[in-house]
């Protein structure tokens, strides 16, 4: 399972790629914004891009962990956004301030960089399974069966 979600992973992150360096590009050369400026901006928006077809496709299972979506949101912003946001702008820095390389070849590089670590960071902390406590244990079930998932829609007995 862990591998077809890879794959699902790498084929949003495929279009996310698009989404970026087409921002990048027309940000940088149509509007003449700078290149470390221009990735920032095109970075988050393929990072909006891709939780949207990660929540629908790649982890559409695993959409009614607690939290909701804003929770799931948030999370991917703050691991997802953060990693590829920090290490693109300073890979761009590295490659394209100091090397000298081209920015959408540096961005290709910076982007692939990224790429194992925002999996992890979704598979195990974005779109995490719910927590399922004492579940191994056989009385587990007792308290289980039968229960209300929504607990606190039970109305009291009096």
């Amino acid at each position: 399972m862990l591998l077809v979600r890879w794959l699902k992973f790498n084929a949003v992150g495929g279009l996310g790629i698009g989404v970026q360096l087409g921002a990048l590009a027309l940000l940088a050369r149509a509007c003449g914004i700078n290149y470390l400026a221009a990735t920032i901006i095109a970075v988050e928006t393929a990072v909006l891009h891709n939780f949207a077809w990660h929540e629908r496709y790649t982890w559409a299972d695993r959409t009614r962990a607690p939290g909701g979506f804003w929770g799931r949101f948030v999370r991917f912003h703050t691991s997802n956004g953060l990693i590829s946001i920090a290490g693109n702008a300073l890979l761009m820095r590295l490659l394209v301030g100091g090397l000298r390389w081209n920015y959408l070849i540096a961005n290709l590089i910076a982007i692939a960089a990224c790429g194992l670590l925002n999996f992890a960071a979704a598979e195990w902390f974005v779109f995490r399974r719910p927590v399922k406590l004492f579940s191994h244990l056989p009385i587990a079930s007792v308290w289980t069966e039968g229960a209300n998932p929504d607990w606190r829609q039970i109305e009291p007995p009096c």
